[in-house]
Formats: structure tokens, C-alpha cells, sequence
């Protein structure tokens, strides 16, 4: 008899994609999960299958790094198109939602034309026709794809990635101008979890970029108090992405988080884009084990040192408490929209300080030690660039926030000084605000004042400062964010103190209100209010409105 000949094969794609939770894209094509059963029909076509002497033989094939054991994990940093983006300063974290939909129409197809214009990245022809099923390779393909940094639409006009990536694909794949480090992060989200592998966005605070030294940051300011243009960066937070995956080229068995950072970053080589970086080499000092450990280690464990200039060649040292870089870092938490400190994925507690002399030079010994105590490695920096406290010049001086003023509203902050010694000080102050970005670019200064100090041995003395609306409103850029500087004149002994607190103005909420019951497929209102916190009218205001199923694209108000 004649061999079996194969007909029509019915994916039963309905079916498979209940089945896997990839209806969200549609059940007209197979589109199925690793790790999972599938099942499809074979009809034959030239006669009927006889048991006794037919065979039927399939071969399948995979490569499975991505996957995450735990349920509850894959819904979260797979299945949901809700995440929230945290900004602000390490010291007022602020939240905004985000819209990944990754599942909206037309989104699937979008992110295998990235995957095809990516192709190019990979000049190596033997590795053309099996790059895609390597995480690795992937992601470093989504992480360089990423958006113009300049002009073009305001990065907090956003509030989700689906405009972003139609933009990209009917403007023939050209970059969308322009992104800031949460936006970029954030479509790189969608796009690794669009393609199956589990991804978050994650914020880092006090983040420092462009950096001379890897392990110092320089800050300038002049008498005043003003924060200087300088050659180093230090951003009040910055966003990047974490994807989850099993790492074959670093012999990993199981998976574990990598840092993939699309912003780029300033090097004396040019920019780049950093990742993938495995969290843990990033947390044990493993800087050569991977890529760009050194670049993510740096901007987690930078010291930050102030300088007073004095023209163009001289300045002084400050005596400042500084925060120290990467604090705070957030992501969402599982299954609400609570804000999870990961600080310590990336960093162990500090240990301990030694000093020791090499060479005639004063070198500071950080010894970085795990729970169990064991030294892990040790980062020696020259003690003529640490950052001197206030507490060795004898004075102790910090901001508090009197308020959490909303735009609209004074800044009033209470300014609390100590004399920490026997003998009574008299200091001259001068003090003074100014607006900054997220991304530590100094803008205007606004705001000035100079006050003398009396303390007497060993007193606490607070002292209210007001910083009136009229003189901050016109100034501030889109993040909302201002530094307020106090800095004495030098003393006898050339020390001069300052301490600073940035500052972020919260945005007046807009309120959503359902009228009456929605129902699925049926029409729903809904009541968007504000509430104007000026004592103007408010003219040319726009609404941008977003979600998930109830737009078939954004809308606009005007």
C-alpha cells in the first residue's frame, strides 16, 4: 500500500492560546509558551490511518533560559500591562503609572520588526539563523534599539509604550524623539515581555552618569550656593530595565536578574548601552566578569565629593554630608502597586573603614563583607578625594521639609544647625534655590538670602526658611525639582560648610470617577476632574488619556 500522505494540520489555535495566556494577542495564530503542552490536529489526505503499520514521527526543538518557576512572578513581569515608574529624589520617592501593553494590537508585530532591524547588530553570518533563541543576544538587540535622547515630544507627555512603538513602525522606523531614562526603560519592558521573557523597569536613586573618575563624582558650587556646570553628572534617579534569564555564557543553570540599561551612557569612547549585567556580579565586585560591570558597579557605589570654585583654577573642598549613590532602588511590587526596595540585590551593607599609606599617599579602605563576614573585595580610594564631613568641622546642619508643598504652594523647609564643640561659633551664610532636572543639569537660580549665625557651645538652634510661589513658579522645569543651598563664607581656617537638600513640588492629582456600573462591551462614562491650585486662570491645558482596552489609541483633550 501506498505511504500516508500528510494533509491539512489544524493548529487548533484557540484552543493553544487559552491555554497559554497568549489570547491577548488574538487566536488566529500559534503563538505559544515555552515549557508548556500544545496540541494540534493532522488530517491525511489518501487514505485512513491503520494503526498496525502506520507510524508518525515529530521533531521539536527549544532552548528554555527564560523561565520563571513561580507563578505569581510570571503573571506580574509577563501578563501585566499595568507598571508603575518611580522618580523623584532618594529622599520623597514619587510614583506615576505605566501602560506597557505589551498584548494591544499590533504590538507582536511591531517587536519582530525591531528583532529584523536588530539583525544588523550581529555581523558574525554563522550566528544569523540562531540568535533569537539566545536571550542574551536579544536583549542586547531591544537595549540598543533604543529612542532619540533630544527634542521632539516631552518624555512625561508619555504614559505608555504602545504610542511610542506605533510611532516607530509608521514612521518607517525611524527613532522617536524624544525619551528620558524611564520612558526608554520602559518600552524596553514591553518589548521583553511581548517577547516572552520576564522583564521590570527599576529606578536607581542619586545615580551618577559621565563620570571622570568611576568611583568619584565632582559637584561644583560657587559662593552663593549655586550648583556649577561640571564635567561629571549626578542625577537625582535614573531607570533601567531587568530581564530574567538563565546566562549559558556565564555557565548559569538557573535564571537570575541582568541589568540592561537602553539610556546612553557618555564614555570617553562614546556612548554606549550597558547590559546585559548580572545583578549578583554587580552586588560581589565581579567587574570583569561581564558586560559593562564596571560602568553599573560605579554608578551604585560612586563617592560624591563637593567643590567650592573659586575662578576658573582654584577651589576648596567642602565640609558636607552627602547621600552616597545608588539608594533606594525600586520596582513594583508583585501583584500591587506598591513601591519594593531591591537596594540590597545590588549592594551589601557597608563594612568597615581603615586607612593605610602606599607610596606616601593617605589611601581610605572600604572592605565590603557579606553576612558571614567574609571579605568579598575592597575598593581603595585616594583620601584626598573623600568628601570631609560636617561632624569634623565640628558643626552638624541638615534641611527639614516643613510641608510637602503642592505646586502652587510655598516651600517652607526648617534649617537645623549644631554645635557639636565647646566653644561658641559665629558664621556668615549665604543661601540661595535653584531649579534642577532629574538629570543634574543646574537651571535658574531664584532665590538668594545671606544670614549670620550665632551658636553657643554644644546648641541646637532651627531656623524657619520661606520660599514663596511667586518666585519658584515660573521657574521650574517639567520634573518639579529644586536644590536649596546653604554654604558659609570661609572661616580663619579656610573650612567652609554647606549642606543642600533637593526638593521635589508635587503635581495637583487628577481624579478619575466611574458614573454607574461598567459592563463589559458596553459603553462606560467617566468623570476626569482638577482642581486649578493657582490664583490665575489656567489656559491651553491638554489631557492625554490612555488604556488598556478602552482606547483603540490615545486620546488627546484640549
Amino acid at each position: 500500500p501506498a505511504a500516508i500522505a500528510t494533509g491539512d494540520v489544524d493548529l487548533n489555535c484557540p484552543h493553544n492560546c487559552n491555554n497559554h495566556n497568549t489570547h491577548f494577542f488574538g487566536t488566529d495564530k500559534q503563538i505559544v509558551r515555552r515549557g508548556q503542552a500544545f496540541n494540534f490536529y493532522v488530517n491525511f489526505q489518501n487514505r485512513e490511518w491503520d494503526d498496525s503499520r502506520d507510524t508518525i514521527s515529530f521533531t521539536v526543538e527549544t532552548d528554555d533560559p527564560v523561565y520563571m518557576y513561580n507563578e505569581a512572578h510570571r503573571k506580574e513581569y509577563v501578563l501585566n500591562e499595568q507598571g508603575m515608574l518611580y522618580q523623584g529624589v532618594h529622599k520623597y520617592i514619587t510614583s506615576r503609572p505605566w501602560h506597557f501593553g505589551q498584548f494591544e494590537d499590533g504590538i507582536l508585530d511591531i517587536c519582530l520588526k525591531l528583532l529584523d532591524m536588530g539583525a544588523n547588530y550581529h555581523h558574525d553570518s554563522n550566528r544569523e539563523s540562531n540568535w533569537r533563541n539566545d536571550p542574551v543576544h536579544v536583549s542586547m538587540v531591544v537595549n540598543h534599539m533604543n529612542n532619540d535622547y533630544l527634542q521632539g515630544a516631552k518624555p512625561l507627555s508619555w504614559n505608555g509604550s504602545v504610542p511610542i512603538l506605533q510611532q516607530w513602525y509608521k514612521g518607517r522606523c525611524r527613532p522617536v524623539r524624544y525619551g528620558d531614562s524611564a520612558s526608554l526603560a520602559s518600552v524596553m519592558c514591553t518589548v521583553m515581555r511581548c517577547l516572552g521573557i520576564p522583564s521590570r523597569v527599576v529606578t536607581n536613586f542619586y545615580s551618577p552618569q559621565r563620570a571622570e573618575n568611576a568611583l568619584v563624582v565632582n559637584e561644583l558650587f560657587d559662593c552663593t550656593g549655586k550648583t556649577l556646570r561640571g564635567k561629571d553628572s549626578l542625577w537625582s534617579y535614573h531607570c533601567w530595565n531587568e530581564s530574567w534569564m538563565a546566562r549559558r555564557d556565564l555557565n548559569q543553570c538557573c535564571g537570575d536578574w541582568q541589568c540592561l540599561d537602553p539610556t546612553p551612557l557618555e564614555t570617553g569612547r562614546g556612548s554606549i548601552c550597558c547590559g546585559p549585567t548580572w545583578v549578583r556580579s554587580i552586588k560581589d565586585g565581579d567587574l570583569d566578569l561581564d558586560y559593562d560591570g564596571h560602568h553599573m558597579f560605579s554608578r551604585l557605589n560612586a563617592s560624591c565629593v563637593g567643590w567650592l570654585s573659586q575662578g576658573s583654577v582654584s577651589k576648596t573642598k567642602l565640609h558636607y554630608d552627602t547621600w552616597p549613590c545608588g539608594q533606594y532602588i525600586s520596582t513594583k511590587c508583585i501583584g500591587s502597586d506598591l513601591r519594593e526596595d531591591i537596594t540590597r540585590a545590588y549592594k551589601y551593607e557597608l563594612g568597615m573603614d581603615q586607612r593605610l599609606y602606599l607610596d606616601s599617599q593617605e589611601f581610605e579602605i572600604l572592605i565590603i563583607r557579606n553576612i558571614n563576614k567574609h571579605i568579598l573585595f575592597i575598593v581603595k580610594v585616594p583620601t584626598s578625594l573623600r568628601s570631609p564631613f560636617l561632624s569634623d568641622a565640628g558643626i552638624a546642619m541638615r534641611l527639614k521639609m516643613a510641608n510637602c508643598p503642592v505646586y502652587g504652594q510655598d516651600v517652607c523647609l526648617q534649617w537645623v544647625l549644631e554645635n557639636l564643640r565647646k566653644e561658641p561659633k559665629n558664621l556668615n551664610f549665604n543661601l540661595c534655590a535653584q531649579v534642577m532636572t532629574c538629570n543634574g543639569c543646574p537651571l535658574d537660580q531664584f532665590w538668594k538670602d545671606n544670614m549670620n549665625v550665632i551658636l553657643g557651645p554644644r546648641e541646637v538652634k532651627t531656623i524657619p526658611l520661606h520660599i514663596p510661589f511667586d518666585q519658584y513658579g515660573s521657574h521650574l522645569s517639567d520634573y518639579n525639582i529644586m536644590r536649596v543651598v546653604a554654604v558659609s563664607e570661609p572661616e580663619c581656617g579656610g573650612e567652609v560648610l554647606m549642606v543642600n537638600r533637593d526638593i521635589v513640588i508635587n503635581k495637583p492629582p487628577v481624579d478619575i470617577k466611574l458614573l454607574g456600573k461598567p459592563r463589559v462591551h458596553a459603553t462606560c462614562t467617566a468623570e476626569i476632574s482638577f482642581s486649578n491650585p493657582l490664583q490665575e486662570n489656567l489656559r491651553n491645558c491638554v489631557l492625554n488619556l490612555e488604556g488598556c482596552g478602552l482606547f483603540k489609541e490615545p486620546t488627546t483633550i484640549e
